[in-house]
């Protein structure tokens, strides 16, 4: 007697970009971590959902390799990133379209934040990222100064849905 197995479309990603990624190719000689066995955080971008689209067309274009949360973000429960996470980017209507891996993760102070790291984010120079992110963060009700302590990820693209 066969059994339905429910259709999980992130579950079902996650398997075709470990094989595409090569994300546990050593499985055969040392066994699935369960790291690798379990499909990574999967989040759309923040903002409207023009915004959060817009964000991941860049992502998926290659203009995009980095991202940025204030530390106060992740004191409400979330772990910090690390170099080597991956996770899962959904569009808005919740669709996975993209694997990334983190490459580097800084925690500096706003006001330290680069031209190369804003360039990075996709913005078009340091100033427009600046005011960009101090609108947003503040409307999230967060104090902005030039000390407020920014997680800065670097990430790769390792597979596109």
């Amino acid at each position: 007697m066969a059994h339905d197995t429910p259709h999980d479309p992130l579950q079902e990603f996650w398997d075709r970009a470990q094989r595409h990624a090569h994300v546990g190719d050593l499985d055969v000689i040392m066994g699935k971590g369960w790291g690798e066995s379990l499909s990574p955080p999967a989040w759309s971008f923040s903002g409207t959902a023009e915004e959060s689209n817009a964000s991941l067309d860049m992502v998926l274009t290659g203009k995009k390799t980095a991202i940025s949360g204030l530390i106060q973000e992740y004191d409400e429960g979330e772990p910090l990133p690390n170099k080597g996470d991956f996770s899962i980017i959904l569009d808005r209507e919740g669709t996975p379209r993209a694997l990334i891996r983190t490459t580097e993760v800084l925690v500096v102070p706003f006001g330290e934040i680069t031209d190369d790291q804003a360039e990075a984010e996709g913005d078009d120079d340091l100033e427009s990222w600046r005011t960009a992110h101090r609108k947003f963060w503040e409307q999230q009700n967060f104090e902005v100064t030039d000390d407020t302590q920014v997680v800065w990820e670097r990430f790769k693209v390792v597979y596109k849905g």
